[in-house]
């Protein structure tokens, strides 16, 4: 997110320098504690202490409050070497600031010979490497954090001057230029016993005052939560995920900053929108305290271990909260517009209630404005609080940007005046004690399985004897009960088959009266199936004279109806044709009027041509011409003309946009000019909407054939279309197929572009993307380019920019997928046509959507088979711009198909 010398610290002079600067850490490096236990010998920071007792801080005081160490927050200053912006725009001037890292002092100059002083606990220049910064600016606060007390780093400084670079650098090409964040959890891993200890980490975004999870994008507005009884911040909404190897935590980095919220401003090109949020939270058991206690005495005066080992041991939480603060900037440099402009706000109104707390504690004010900003909440235990904390503060050289730097080192300097009081925060490890207790019990459980085992032998012994004796009583039964059957079951077939002789004998005779009584029964079944369909056939000529008489009945009711309407329609009519009486009446004096209107003007014009004195002007239409025509005599002898953005409070906004439907086409012209400079004031763009402005500009686009009307009023939508708001009603009334027809239809180079204009700002808006796309948007924005004219192709390449931008940060949050609409649409032949262009703004937007294009993978085959492959490597090596020279590198290090293509073709990027 960092731009910059200190984004690319991987070449460069800071990659010449890095070496040296390594080796000089380890000799300035201040000493360690003899036999420190855990971390290298070659940490720098403050004392490390083995026992359990409180932790002393460098320049701090033990505290009255049990355990508690009143320590300062550490201020470290850091200066960013120029960028190739500077290079150029200041070659000619010195830098602003001077450091002098042996006396830890920076020098601020206010010209060539005046300057200030400023001291701070550590001067970092602009060849000090990554390994020397995580040294004297968080390795104090991680050990801290390892010997279980809370601790905060914090990076604060103007956007673009190397916050996040220095902390959230993960060094994938070069290990040296891992920022804070890597170097902190290599150390937390490294000292840790895996079967013992735990590391959770939540990484977390403040984005417009909501607390989102860059873990879960979806979890998106997250509560923080306050402990009434110690006051404790958490957030227990985040997501937690365990870390056991460093892959894991790297793994998790690149997928939150994946998430992060990004623009491309003046000042960098991927600014920090957000304040980024690594909570890593360490749990260690504390050994050595329950083996003190080697047992207890039971009652019978004997040590029992097993009473010994029901005592709880001891364990410590901490936490370490990694802080990279969003840019302060200002938006006359940043150029900050539309919803940019509203990120801006938010981050600097937090920053700003963040500066408050600080000064306040400082001053040792008695009220501390914490809850002015949700920044100032999650940071309250980090200023005033129990945590250690150590702060850098980066700067730039440029001399440009002097008052932001003076800012930044006046922040610093009131944030060393802060005092925290650090305790230890460790706790009886209850679970544990459970888990012992757990074993204990299974192993009793097994105990009295293993004598069940023998009882349920015993019993399983007895019952086998007791069923032995039973199976021979059953036998003995068994052939009693089989003779007895055998008996039956004779006496039984005896007995059927006396019954089978009778039977046969009693078959013989009924045969005759059967037969008799089946010829009786078959006629009266014919009789009875006449007298049924008999009443099926007077029942369904009942049913059809019931269904006559509702017809008739209905269609009385329907006549009776009917004339009730043509009695109605007559009255009607009667009504419209004395209305439409009293219409032509009307209609008569209007055109009287507006004869006598335009004989009026027309006269009042031919006085202002001769110069004869103001005379009758007709009140709305003549002050318009008036305030439009700025080479009028009389108001070059009368002094300097009315200014356009007050002319609606003298004529009325309303009169003015009447005017834009006068049957005079000069009248016309006049009044669109005159919205089209309204519209270009951003405080006039919603009263002109309010007011029907908008649905006049698109009628008259429409409708009219005048070329100066039809640019005029393009020039105009493309003023409202800057607002997002507008942008949403543009849509709505059509106006994206009305811009296209006009491109189509217009030959005028001026018409173009304003028509051009208006497409690119649309562009830029995330909701609109398939919709503009879908009413011909794209298509029309290609076809402008038959023109050729360098002002068309400069708003042609702006929009493509725009939509390509928009794209990218869509696919990034998994919003969409597939191929680009751009590339479906035939847009990167010309792209890749006029990447090389004389003209620096077409050649710069070209560039720019070339290689948002090529971030993602889906698109990697179309570039590569229409040769924009070799455009990306040239902008990568040869682009006058560092910010898209370094995107245009790091979209071709990051897509497989294109390294794999490069490595074919033997290119090095």
């Amino acid at each position: 997110m960092a731009s910059g010398g200190l984004r690319n610290g991987g070449g460069g002079v800071g990659s010449r320098m890095s070496a040296k600067m390594d080796r000089q850490s380890s000799t300035v490096t201040p000493k360690a504690a003899a036999g420190k236990p855990r971390l290298s010998s070659s940490s720098a920071g403050s004392y490390r202490r083995t026992s359990s007792g409180p932790l002393p801080a460098a320049g701090g005081r033990a505290s009255s409050d049990s355990g508690a160490v009143c320590s300062r927050v550490r201020v470290a200053v850091r200066l960013r070497p120029r960028n190739a912006q500077e290079l150029e725009a200041d070659a000619d001037f010195g830098d602003c600031v001077e450091l002098q890292p042996e006396l830890k002092r920076l020098k601020l100059r206010k010209n060539n010979w005046e300057s200030e002083t400023y001291e701070f606990d550590e001067v970092l220049t602009e060849f000090a490497s990554q390994k020397r910064v995580y040294e004297v600016v968080a390795k104090p606060v991680v050990e801290s954090v390892l010997e279980g007390y809370n601790g905060t780093v914090m990076a604060y400084g103007q956007t673009g001057t190397g916050k996040t670079f220095t902390l959230g650098r993960l060094g994938e090409e070069d290990t040296a230029a891992r920022g804070i964040m890597v170097r902190a959890m290599e150390d937390i891993l490294a000292d840790i016993t895996p079967e013992t200890d735990l590391v959770s980490v939540s990484y977390l975004q403040l984005y417009m005052e909501m607390i989102q999870d860059l873990l879960d994008p979806v979890n998106d507005n997250i509560a923080i939560v306050e402990d009434p009884r110690t006051g404790d911040v958490s957030l227990p909404g985040a997501t937690v995920v365990e870390v056991r190897d460093q892959k894991s935590f790297v793994d998790l980095l690149r997928v939150g900053e994946a998430h992060r919220v990004a623009a491309n401003t003046k000042l960098n090109t991927e600014s920090s929108r957000s304040h980024a949020i690594l909570m890593v939270n360490v749990r260690r058991s504390v050994k050595g305290r329950s083996e003190m206690d080697a047992s207890i005495v039971g009652e019978n005066g004997h040590s029992s271990s097993v009473m010994g080992s029901f005592r709880p041991p001891m364990v410590r939480k901490s936490k370490l909260v990694v802080v990279d603060l969003a840019g302060s900037e200002r938006i006359d440099k940043s150029g900050s517009e539309g919803h940019t402009l509203e990120e801006a706000k938010s981050i600097n109104l937090s920053l700003s209630a963040l500066g408050k707390c600080i000064n306040a504690l400082a001053e040792n004010s008695p009220h501390v404005p914490v809850r002015d900003s949700k920044l100032t909440r999650l940071l309250k235990d980090s200023f005033g609080g129990t945590a250690r904390t150590s702060l850098v503060v980066t700067i730039g050289p440029s001399p440009r940007h002097r008052g932001e730097t003076t800012s930044t080192i006046m922040f610093g300097q009131r944030a060393m005046k802060v005092e925290n009081m650090v305790k230890l925060k460790e706790e009886f490890d209850y679970k544990s004690l459970c888990r012992r207790l757990d074993i204990e019990l299974d192993k009793l459980i097994a105990e009295n399985e293993r004598q069940r085992k023998y009882f349920d032998d015993e019993v399983e012994r007895i019952r086998a004897e007791a069923q032995c004796r039973v199976a021979e009583a059953e036998r003995d039964c068994k052939i009693a009960l089989e003779n007895e059957k055998m008996k039956y079951h004779q006496e039984y077939l005896d007995s059927i088959k006396i019954m089978e002789e009778k039977w046969k004998v009693h078959q013989k005779s009924p045969k005759k009266e059967i037969k008799e009584a089946e010829s009786t029964s078959n006629d009266a079944g014919e009789v009875h199936n006449l007298l049924q369909n008999e009443k099926v056939l007077r029942q369904s000529f009942e049913d059809e004279a019931n269904d006559l008489k509702n017809q008739v009945s209905h269609w009385k009711k329907l006549e009776a109806t009917a004339t009730a309407e043509v009695v109605k329609l007559r009255k009607m009519l009667d009504t419209e044709a004395s209305q439409k009486k009293k219409l032509e009446e009307e209609i008569g004096v209007l055109r009287s009027q507006l004869l006598q209107m335009s004989l009026e003007a027309d006269e009042t014009r031919r006085s202002l041509d001769k110069g004869d004195g103001p005379g009758k002007i007709f009140p709305g239409l003549d002050s318009l011409v008036s305030q439009t025509r700025g080479s009028q005599p009389r108001e070059q002898s009368n002094g300097p003309k009315q200014p356009i953005a007050k002319l609606f409070e003298q004529v009325g906004l309303q009169k003015i946009l009447s005017l834009l439907e006068s049957e005079e086409p000069d009248v016309r012209v006049h009044a669109v000019k005159v919205v089209a400079n309204l519209a270009a004031e951003e405080a006039n763009q919603e009263k002109i909407v309010e007011a029907g402005g908008l649905t006049s500009l698109l009628t008259l686009l429409r409708s009219s054939e005048d070329e100066t009307i039809r640019r005029v009023a393009a020039g105009a939508i493309a003023n409202l279309a800057m607002n997002e708001t507008n942008q949403d009603l543009i849509m709505a009334q059509g106006g994206i197929t009305l811009l296209s027809m006009t491109a189509s239809d217009a030959e005028d180079p001026q018409t173009l572009r304003m028509v051009a204009g208006a497409i690119a700002n649309l562009c830029g808006n995330d909701k609109l993307q398939t919709r503009l796309r879908g009413e011909g948007g794209i298509k029309a924005l290609l076809g402008m380019v038959r023109c050729g004219h360098p002002d068309v192709l400069a708003q042609v390449a702006r929009g493509i920019a725009n939509f390509a931008k928009c794209e990218s940060r869509a696919a990034t949050q998994g919003n969409k997928v597939g191929k680009s609409l751009l590339i479906d649409d035939g847009a990167l032949p010309w792209i890749v046509k006029n990447a090389n262009n004389e003209a620096a703004p077409i050649r710069r937007h070209i560039e720019l959507a070339l290689c948002h294009l090529a971030q993602h993978e889906v698109n990697a085959k179309d570039i590569i088979s229409e040769g924009a492959l070799w455009e990306l490597v040239r902008i990568a090596r040869d682009c006058s711009r560092e910010d898209i020279r370094m995107l245009a590198y790091r979209t071709l290090t990051s897509s497989p198909t294109l390294e794999a293509e490069m490595r074919r073709l033997g290119i090095e990027p």
